[in-house]
């Protein structure tokens, strides 16, 4: 995870966990399709990070980059899930 350092701002770090719990949230009610919810983290991780720094164009790339952070972590822990069952 050194690799987000680089590129995510540390005040912004905070706003992954968020988004993860929230996509958790959203994959868990019911009628929301999976096609939506990273469009919906994408939204919230902009307006989340604008929230923290402001509106300008730095809020809204971190905002997709804590919301392409959160995603990623998430398919990540996904594919090892995953793998463990496909061991034969």
């Amino acid at each position: 995870m050194e690799f987000l350092y680089d590129f995510i701002i540390e005040q912004a770090l905070i706003i992954v966990p968020v988004l993860l719990v929230i996509g958790k949230v959203l994959k868990n009610t019911p009628k929301m399709q999976d096609w939506q919810i990273p469009y919906i983290l994408l939204l919230l991780g902009v307006l989340f990070t604008i929230g923290i720094m402001g509106i300008n164009i730095q809020a809204i790339v971190q905002g997709v980059l804590v919301s392409g952070a959160a995603v990623f972590a998430n398919q990540l822990y996904k594919q090892y899930s995953n793998k463990e069952g496909d061991d034969k």
